[in-house]
């Protein structure tokens, strides 16, 4: 185990350590300066997503939002209560000018690889699609390539639908026992029976279950934020100037000052919105849409509401309160969150937060299943293996849960992670040409003055595409 630990901490080492934030930063300053920052131009449309009148009307197909809710529902989650905590603590308020800036970048990222999924997905029944990086590779880059997308997939199965359920499931527990009082035990048991329920009801119950639960989770939690942001207006100057003067290292906060505040806010962010990671793009593929770019555009939105949005309330619960002490050692984490929003509203809020953080965590699961599902249907087509990967996620969900020693087991996670990550972003660089063409494809169709591009399969007759996975109906 220790000879395991060794190579997996090494693994660790060659791609968070060094080599994997600067790629995805580059990167990611590429493709916004590459696409005439594409990011900007289409913010208005991002907002369109979430009326009815852009979303299929068929109730049995995935839509372009509910799409959009599962991708919001598994990014959203402990990166966005403890993970910015633990950004401030270790990096000073000038982290989080750091995550807004590389959120910004990989709103572009996001769309470059989910537009790619789209474009590659196929279609595995009568209203269901499937797709995401492996496909992508498989059919954008060629069978010669299958070995890539077997090693991507086996590292998204081994990273989200095996570890992080584990840690999920060990973070509600935890929360649910310090607040509530309630064992561990019969929070993994009820953890266990509302995923089984939920996955073993497949992508439709989950965009369905998503639909509900993401709204409610983040609304609520929004909320929250605000009140705390009103009662405290008159000192979000101040925190706003903290924030940008510790960002460029006019005011030191903590051990380390510019350095820490860029490498903190750049680490956290990726982690909590997942651009460039390879992961939301397998949601994407799910939905129906007119034009791969369209589910580009709104998983980009996807980004925005994670870091920009959700992550920056976070943040200001903290700021404004003072309960954080710059430089100071001691309460960390999620209970620097919670005790930050006790100190604004009363004791109620951690019974509050507590439910937050269920909700954000069983987002999580469900979304993190499905990533490891799609991963198996690269690995074998037997409906077996899809059978074992559900069985196994409930009995890691529940072991995470009351067993907290046992989260232990999953150190591989963030190693695989970072495989994944690095054969996603090789992908994307291969086949960000055939991303320049939908985008051109796309825009060229705006100023003739569609104000909802179609592709149109004969266009891309030189590509892998599925032809009958792009028979949108006219509507």
């Amino acid at each position: 185990m220790e000879f395991l630990e060794l190579i997996f901490g090494k693994i660790g080492d060659l791609t968070w350590g060094w080599s994997l934030i600067p790629i995805l930063v580059i990167f990611g300053c590429f493709i916004t300066i590459a696409t005439g920052f594409v990011q900007v131009e289409f913010f208005g449309r991002m907002f369109r997503v979430l009326s009815n009148k852009n979303n299929t009307d068929d109730s049995s197909r995935i839509s372009a939002r509910e799409a959009l809710l599962v991708s919001v529902g598994g990014r959203v989650g402990g990166g966005n209560i403890a993970g910015v905590a633990v950004a401030i603590t270790l990096g000073g308020p000038g982290a989080v000018f750091w995550m807004w800036a590389i959120a910004l970048v990989g709103m572009a990222t996001s769309l470059v690889e989910c537009s790619l999924a789209q474009l590659f997905k196929r279609k595995t029944g009568e209203k269901t699609y499937r797709g995401g990086p492996a496909r992508a590779i498989i059919h954008g880059l060629g069978q010669e390539y299958r070995w890539l997308a077997v090693v991507y997939a086996v590292c998204l199965i081994a990273a989200f639908g095996l570890g992080f359920n584990a840690f999920q499931g060990n973070t509600v527990a935890g929360a649910v026992q310090d607040s509530l009082g309630i064992d561990r035990l019969w929070t993994g048991i009820c953890l266990a029976v509302i995923s089984g329920v939920i996955i073993f009801g497949g992508i439709h119950r989950i965009a369905k279950a998503s639909d509900v639960v993401v709204p409610i989770m983040a609304i609520g939690y929004l909320l929250m934020a605000l009140v705390v942001i009103v009662i405290n207006i008159t000192s979000l100057p101040g925190v706003l100037y903290d924030i940008v003067t510790n960002a460029f290292g006019l005011q030191e906060a903590v051990g380390g000052g510019m350095g820490a505040a860029i490498a903190q806010g750049l680490r956290r962010g990726l982690f909590s919105n997942e651009a460039g990671l390879g992961s939301a793009p397998n949601v994407a593929a799910t939905a129906e849409v007119r034009h791969p770019i369209s589910q580009g555009i709104t998983q980009s939105f996807s980004v925005f509401i994670d870091t920009i949005v959700i992550c920056s309330c976070t943040a200001f619960v903290i700021l404004l309160g003072d309960v954080y002490v710059p430089g100071a050692e001691g309460i960390d984490g999620v209970a620097l969150t919670q005790q930050s929003m006790v100190s604004h509203l009363g004791e109620w809020a951690q019974y509050f937060l507590t439910g937050a953080i269920l909700l954000f965590a069983f987002s999580s699961i469900i979304y993190n299943y499905y990533l490891g599902e799609n991963a198996m249907t690269v690995l074998t087509k037997n409906p077996a293996g899809i059978l074992v990967l559900r069985i196994a996620i409930i009995g890691i969900v529940f072991l995470g849960a009351t067993a907290p020693g046992a989260t232990a087991v999953f150190f591989f996670s963030d190693p695989m992670m970072g495989i994944l990550a690095l054969v996603n972003l090789l992908a994307i660089m291969m086949l960000f040409p055939v991303a320049m063409r939908l985008l051109r494809d796309f825009r060229r169709q705006l100023k003739a003055g569609v104000e909802r591009p179609v592709l149109n399969p004969d266009d891309f007759a030189d590509l892998d595409i599925d032809r009958e996975a792009w028979k949108v109906p006219a509507s």
